[in-house]
């Protein structure tokens, strides 16, 4: 007998069910498993089933959603300051519009994948391929009716994430340990391609209602925006999601008046989840559209227009976000002045225009973008860590933290730390899989907090570990700790030098403790949602990027020219790494802006659920000219891990300028009089309707 509940919701609001018992919400629901000596045989006797179904009224996307009373899967938010209505009344100029944001899969090269061993008693072990194995470890305890001291989860690594690894693994990791308790035996499940990408959530789509108030010079005056989303058919993340893209829809803009509204509607869907830049790539791209709007409208180039509205210096009166943080680290001028210059952005647009009138057929198209992201979970509890650091007594060095390997060098960034605290070899630093058995109460690895969160976790252990070996190095030399200075491999000790694996030693014979938790709250940070202000972000991570596109007008294909990035990472732990982060996440986001289309039918049946329908970037569509480099001037202002950023999410949103380029390029067919408001992907389809349309006007 195994007693389990059906519950394997996320966020406490118990509207997810592991399986559907009398209600199917969404075309691909699971609604049962089976579990057999092979996959091959499982598959077959799941084909055996017979099911009877009847057809309920339903509705998939966000225009039927808002028309069927505009359900919710969780409140929404309002951010407020100033007073939107009145400005925008008496502002010289106004205008509307609709900008459409698609979604995104994730497509991680490893799919969900989880195991589970039953233990003695009520213990069950779950490897899993997760980005949060504390939630999975809630999730099995919940489900299994058991404590969570009676769960542990491991996971090693895994073949990427993006998001889709932070909640989507629980169904997968709760059926295993279900299984595995009922029979007695170990349980594996992986799904395949197909089922993943039907079974699992997406980015978020939105639509983004505004209305602009400006000047001629084309200053914003005010912003009033409706982000309404399609969240599938339970909350799972979709409340923070939502939220973030609120957070986010000022990009790198002052707004002086502001209204910003959140609507996380239900769908008969899959429930959409987190994915790299979680709601803030939604954000951002509806800011740059407000920018690109207003620009065509005073026919001015768009890039004059985004800097007119930067936020100021501190004391210039425009630092204030719609969400009442200070902007007080704020270094976007600089990074977008200098990418400017060294990108030769105005020449290269004056060639483009000159090109545009004569080129009947290929136009060409060329858009710098800024990127401010903030950095800090907004649930304000979820920034902290742990680190366990054992030092042995051959010189060796354990290491075990919260945080999860996704290929995005978290590992290697967080060793360097112990070993730069220590002055020894990376080498000698070994870090084991992420277990809860180890450090518990973890948060995910999300939120591009990874490095910040799990780095200074682990400098903590380390440093108590450092100073005992000080402390017992000056007592038992009888020197004064300041005499006492770690070098490569050894320690100098007054006139003596001894190598750290010779001091470790002495130590642990002197029953000096080698072992140490280390721990890490992120300081000054704090949110009042109900109220829409405080300081929900540490520290903001700053980037731009400039893009040069080719289109064919007669046939709406593309092709990606040239792209020059200068991002800010603070001061790198390892520069190779970041550029690494940055390069990849530029071209995640071009896909997602381009050619990754995500495509339901009527009823609701996801149809591209396949590398053969879902067109995610080859290494061909990379721009044939591609410059990154780092802001190497800046370091953080905060005191974070060896002054660094995080640069996990921020480069995603570098990739605004590809969707602004071609909408240039498409803005040529009516010689930049008329917006082209091109809609988000971009697919060679939406490029060759833009351009049929604006040959009209």
């Amino acid at each position: 007998m195994c007693r389990a509940k059906n519950d394997v919701s996320s966020g406490g609001r118990h509207d997810e069910p592991l399986l559907a018992e009398t209600l199917v919400q969404f075309h691909g629901q699971p609604i049962f498993a089976v579990f057999a000596e092979t996959r091959e045989i499982a598959r077959r006797a799941a084909r055996k089933a017979k099911i009877t179904y009847k057809d309920l009224p339903h509705f998939t996307d966000i225009d039927a959603s808002l028309e069927n009373g505009e359900p919710l899967v969780t409140p929404g938010m309002v951010l407020q300051r100033g007073d939107a209505e009145v400005e925008m009344d008496v502002a010289p100029r106004r205008l509307t519009g609709t900008m459409r944001i698609g979604g995104q899969e994730h497509f991680y090269l490893e799919g969900h994948i989880a195991m589970a061993v039953p233990g003695e008693d009520d213990e069950v072990t779950v490897w899993s391929s997760t980005q949060h194995p504390s939630e999975i470890q809630h999730i099995v305890s919940h489900i299994l009716q058991v404590p969570s001291n009676a769960v542990t989860v491991q996971v090693r690594r895994m073949g990427g994430g993006f998001g889709g690894k932070e909640t989507q693994g629980n169904q997968f990791a709760a059926l295993c340990a279900i299984a595995a308790k009922k029979l007695k035996r170990a349980v594996k499940i992986r799904p395949d391609r197909d089922e993943d990408m039907v079974a699992t959530g997406k980015r978020h789509d939105f639509r983004v209602d505004y209305e602009l108030g400006f000047d001629e010079e084309g200053r914003i005056h005010a912003v009033d925006a409706t982000y309404a989303a399609r969240c599938g058919f339970s909350s799972d993340l979709s409340g923070p999601v939502t939220d973030r893209a609120l957070f986010h829809a000022d990009s790198s803009y002052f707004y002086p008046h502001v209204k910003l509204a959140s609507k996380p509607l239900k769908t008969h869907t899959v429930s959409n989840t987190a994915f790299r830049g979680f709601g803030g790539p939604q954000g951002m791209l509806g800011a740059e559209r407000f920018i690109e709007e207003i620009a065509y409208a005073v026919g001015k180039d768009p890039l004059d227009i985004r800097k007119l509205n930067f936020y100021g210096e501190t004391g210039s009166g425009r630092t204030t976000t719609p969400y009442h943080q200070e902007v007080e680290d704020n270094i976007i001028a600089r990074v977008v002045e200098e990418l400017e210059t060294s990108s030769d952005y105005r020449a290269r647009r004056e060639a483009i225009v000159a090109f545009n009138r004569t080129s009947p057929v290929l136009r060409k198209g060329i858009a710098l973008t800024p990127v401010k992201f903030g950095i800090s979970f907004t649930m304000t509890a979820f920034n902290q860590a742990g680190a366990l650091v054992h030092v042995y007594n051959d010189g060796s060095i354990h290491l075990n933290h919260g945080g999860t390997e996704m290929g995005q060098g978290l590992y290697t960034k967080v060793a360097q730390v112990i070993a730069d605290t220590f002055q020894v070899d990376i080498s000698r630093v070994k870090i084991t899989a992420t277990t809860t058995g180890k450090v518990p109460n973890t948060s995910a690895t999300a939120a591009s907090s990874g490095t910040d969160l799990n780095g200074m976790a682990a400098l903590d252990a380390a440093r108590q570990i450092k100073e005992r070996l000080i402390k017992f190095a000056a007592e038992k030399w009888n020197v004064t700790e300041q005499d006492i200075a770690f070098l490569p491999n050894r320690i100098r000790i007054g006139a003596e030098e001894i190598a750290f694996n010779d001091l470790v030693r002495q130590a642990y014979f002197a029953r000096v403790q080698l072992s140490a938790a280390g721990f890490y709250k992120t300081p000054k940070i704090h949110w009042d949602r109900a109220a829409g202000r405080g300081t929900p972000f540490y520290y903001f991570a700053y980037g731009a990027s400039c893009s040069e596109v080719t289109i064919d007008t007669l046939t709406g294909e593309y092709m990606m020219e040239r792209t020059d990035i200068l991002h800010d990472v603070g001061k790198s732990l390892n520069p190779a790494i970041d550029i690494g982060q940055i390069e990849g996440g530029f071209v995640q986001g071009m896909g997602w802006l381009t050619t990754e289309e995500l495509w339901w039918d009527g009823k609701g049946r996801l149809r591209t659920h396949a590398p053969s329908t879902y067109k995610i970037p080859l290494a061909s569509d990379r721009p044939k000219i591609f410059n990154v480099k780092l802001a190497e001037w800046s370091e953080n202002a905060e005191p974070t891990i060896g002054r660094s950023k995080a640069v996990g999410e921020p480069p995603f949103m570098l990739a605004n300028s590809v969707l602004e380029a071609l909408s240039m390029a498409v803005a040529s067919v009516a010689d930049y009089k008329v917006c082209p408001r091109l809609d988000a992907p971009a697919t060679p389809e939406r490029v060759l309707m833009a351009v049929e349309r604006l040959k009209k006007v």
